[in-house]
């Protein structure tokens, strides 16, 4: 949710930055669609990605808004009937791809203003 002009409360959102193993990009980008795919099924927003182009050791940024239990249980369903890992060995699968990442939770999106006047 966005501040702007209906003086709506920032959304809470996930940002996480990945650095893909050597030679495991594309299966990096198919685990992630798979997944971003029964997100949006389960009702969640579409997820923003970032590629990197030059300067950090970063390869991708996403963005997405922070779910709710419901929706990550019936993401999780609608992934065990497509015979796709969850939880713990979800959690696995996605580590064999990566090198490393972090996730971050933060609020957003806002403009400087907007924070300007929150910090009042």
């Amino acid at each position: 949710a966005q501040m702007g002009t209906d003086n709506k409360e920032p959304g809470s959102a996930v940002v996480s930055i990945y650095r893909v193993a050597p030679g495991k990009h594309v299966a990096f980008l198919k685990w992630m669609a798979d997944r971003e795919a029964a997100a949006m099924e389960a009702g969640g927003p579409a997820t923003q990605w970032y590629v990197h182009t030059d300067g950090d050791s970063w390869d991708y940024i996403a963005i997405v808004p922070e779910s709710t239990d419901a929706q990550d249980d019936k993401t999780d369903a609608i992934l065990k009937r497509k015979g796709m890992a969850t939880g713990f060995k979800g959690g696995l699968e996605l580590r064999a791809l990566m090198a490393s990442h972090t996730d971050t939770y933060a609020m957003g999106p806002m403009t400087a203003t907007e924070l300007v006047r929150m910090a009042k």
